[in-house]
């Protein structure tokens, strides 16, 4: 059996995510065994959230015995080009290989290797000079980014792995970084640590991301690690936000919003925006008279 999904814009408001659950839906719907075409003739622009959630409906629809085939020749030029920069298309088997760009690498980890998600996020995210922040800033956040990376890991009981990639979108002045697992979702998660299987996915969100809260079996409170990255995200005009089975939260510089979502794919999707301004960013028991303080 063949299917054709047709890709339509993706970018990061709520509507969006309707795009995003309306396509596992299609392929779900599609069954085991399918051939699944993505034709992208009414996509103009594909955020990285898009990006990793492809990516990770690839490996789903592989695991299911089907095959996924992301037709180029529907492919608007940029949109070609970003995807063969930062390596996506030769994962999913095309020749060219990725080159360095304004592109953060495409990634897929299937075990949670600590030091090289680590080496990932200080040296392709935060390292290649885009935003001014301190080597302690920098360690402290991607500590941080860490353990959405863990709690994927530990909570989404999928034989996918963890997705990540991101862009540096210099005319914006935005960089960006997405993370997607298709695993239970953190809404499930909550919900049964809470026993509490009435509880609302925006209720369930909130309950995540709040300090010291967690569902993980390891000692001692951890929460989400989400605190101080929130807190960079809001000074430095960026946004953070997740959508997972259901639930949806979007963090930034005037609102935190935890809502319910009308649509739901069974997985996660993170994704960081950092504004890239002249600002230097550093931790508070750092001197620097210039900078922006956490």
């Amino acid at each position: 059996m063949t299917t054709t999904i047709y890709v339509p814009r993706i970018n990061d408001q709520s509507q969006d995510y309707n795009s995003i659950a309306t396509i596992w839906q299609q392929v779900i719907a599609a069954g085991t065994k399918a051939r699944i075409i993505f034709d992208f003739t009414q996509c103009d622009f594909l955020r990285p959230n898009a990006v990793v959630f492809l990516g990770g409906l690839a490996r789903l629809i592989q695991s299911n015995g089907g095959e996924p085939y992301f037709s180029v020749q529907t492919m608007r030029h940029s949109i070609h080009v970003n995807l063969l920069q930062n390596g996506f298309a030769s994962v999913m088997g095309a020749e060219t290989q990725p080159w360095q760009g304004n592109s953060i690498p495409y990634r897929e980890y299937l075990e949670p290797n600590k030091d090289n998600v680590i080496q990932y996020l200080a040296n392709d995210w935060l390292g290649r000079g885009w935003i001014n922040i301190s080597t302690n800033l920098k360690n402290e956040i991607t500590g941080r980014m860490w353990e959405i990376f863990a709690n994927a890991f530990e909570h989404s009981r999928s034989g996918i792995g963890v997705i990540c990639c991101g862009q540096y979108f210099k005319h914006r002045k935005e960089l960006v970084l997405a993370v997607a697992d298709f695993g239970v979702g953190i809404p499930n998660n909550v919900k049964t640590f809470e026993a509490n299987p009435n509880m609302q996915a925006g209720e369930a969100m909130r309950w995540a991301f709040t300090r010291g809260n967690s569902t993980s079996s390891t000692e001692g409170p951890r929460g989400v690690g989400l605190d101080l990255l929130k807190e960079f995200v809001r000074i430095s005009k960026g946004a953070l936000a997740i959508y997972s089975y259901g639930g949806y939260a979007r963090i930034d510089e005037t609102s935190e919003l935890y809502d319910n979502h009308p649509a739901f794919f069974e997985g996660t999707v993170v994704q960081v925006t950092l504004r890239c301004d002249d600002n230097h960013y550093c931790l508070s028991n750092e001197v620097d008279t210039t900078a922006q303080y956490f």
